[in-house]
């Protein structure tokens, strides 16, 4: 049985798309192995959101050739899609595809077993306009599934390549979707994380079809006990989404919307597609449709040009939003994006200053956001057995509004819903004791839905 191994660099739809590609070779009746050993064929996925993205997928690269120098090398991903020229031009690279096509590795994968030629798979993305399927029914290694819905993104943000790895906006079908969200069920999921490159894009390819649709035909699918959107833009948070999530049983009681910068003037600069009044506004209405969710958001930190002012507007705004946990960045260049070029580009000290005021004031939020649960009774669907004490017979997992729990369970629970009441809350994680399993038996709905 010939054996193939694995490697993924970057973001969930990475990871996603790396279970697609191993769904291929195991029809093919491949075995898969570790990376580490050595392998018949090696696929790496590559990430290029920053220069350090495209090093680390080079430095991978290299490692699969070293390990089996016989190896057939396969590359594929954002790196792959931008810099194929460079990726060939590796020694040992034997075949590169980008984020297309990626069906074609296996016949690619034969032709140069008769050939031994490179072969060069990259096409242009630009010209891309249908969503590629790609099915996984399973995942190996997850108690939440990811479920891509969408490709592409057309907002072209200064600071960002993404467009240029990965095309413009294109939806998947619903039809494929709702397939899909069965299957993943029926493989024993109860959460579905809907992601993508800009997921909360869905729908504006299509004609009468939209993101709150989805979310309404995800409703019905049994047995589905969560649904969570991975990433939502403020300007997509329409009237029709909030009133869809309101509503629903299923959505989560969390909402991760990119930030980016809490000054308008900086906002500009990126090119990001509104005002700090805008976001507030959005925020402040799913909150009241939504009681106690759980806001998180993304921030970069000294993009080209920020001044003490700018990053102080930024650290005030997100102080009064009271998000329940940021990621902060600090702006790393891009070769390739207008941001790259643009003067004014923040020293490092001061960005680094930066980036820890932020990440003090989101865990202070953090905490501030689960003390209002001390004591209370969440779901959580345990994970996996705590890492940083093995002994404790301590397992975590997330609750729907994305606090990290820890609770002493057995094993068999792990991928079940769990009511926990918080005895600490705390921040990375909160400690609770186990109430009961919630079976479909016996729980009743908390909402009654009318489409």
């Amino acid at each position: 049985m010939p054996t193939v191994a694995f490697h993924t660099l970057g973001c969930k739809v990475n990871h996603y798309e790396t279970e697609a590609i191993w769904q291929l070779f195991q029809s093919a009746g491949y075995e898969k192995t570790e990376f580490e050993h050595t392998s018949d064929v090696y696929v790496i996925n590559t990430c290029t959101v920053t220069n350090t993205g495209d090093k680390k997928s080079r430095q991978v690269i290299r490692r699969a050739i070293r390990k089996n120098p016989d190896a057939v090398v396969c590359v594929t991903g954002c790196y792959a899609q931008t810099s194929p020229a460079e990726v060939m031009a590796i020694p040992g690279v034997d075949i590169v595809v980008g984020t297309q096509d990626r069906h074609k590795l296996l016949g690619y994968i034969e032709q140069y077993q008769k050939e031994r030629e490179p072969i060069n798979g990259v096409g242009n993305i630009m010209k891309a306009r249908v969503y590629e399927e790609l099915d996984v029914p399973a995942f190996t290694d997850r108690t939440r599934a990811s479920l891509k819905i969408q490709e592409g993104c057309n907002n072209f943000c200064t600071f960002c390549i993404i467009p240029w790895a990965r095309g413009l906006m294109r939806s998947r079908k619903p039809e494929d979707v709702i397939r899909q969200a069965n299957q993943l069920v029926a493989s024993g999921y109860k959460e579905i994380v809907l992601t993508g490159i800009h997921t909360g894009g869905y729908g504006e390819d299509m004609k009468d079809y939209s993101l709150a649709k989805l979310l309404l035909d995800l409703e019905k699918v049994e047995g589905l006990k969560r649904i969570r959107i991975s990433s939502i833009e403020a300007s997509q948070i329409t009237d029709e989404v909030i009133d869809v999530i309101d509503r629903s049983n299923k959505v989560v009681n969390h909402l991760h919307v990119p930030l980016q910068s809490g000054s308008d003037s900086v906002l500009k600069r990126m090119r990001r597609k509104y005002t700090t009044e805008f976001y507030m506004e959005r925020v402040e209405k799913l909150k009241k449709a939504l009681p106690g969710l759980a806001v998180t958001s993304d921030v970069i930190v000294g993009f080209p040009g920020e001044t003490d002012e700018e990053f102080q507007e930024t650290y005030e705004f997100i102080n009064k939003i009271g998000f329940s946990e940021l990621h902060v960045f600090p702006y790393s260049k891009r070769t390739g994006t207008p941001a790259a070029r643009m003067e004014n580009q923040v020293d490092d000290e001061v960005k680094n200053k930066r980036v820890h005021k932020l990440i003090e004031l989101s865990n202070q939020l953090a905490k501030e956001y689960a003390s209002n649960y001390e004591g209370e009774v969440l779901e959580v669907i345990p994970e996996e057995l705590d890492k940083e004490n093995p002994e404790s017979g301590f397992f975590v997992g997330y609750a729907d509004n994305y606090m990290k729990v820890k609770v002493p369970v057995d094993e068999s629970l792990i991928g079940e819903i769990v009511k926990v009441k918080i005895e600490k809350a705390g921040y990375p994680y909160n400690v609770g004791s186990f109430v009961r399993v919630i079976r479909d038996d016996y729980e009743q709905p908390k909402k009654v839905v009318n489409n």
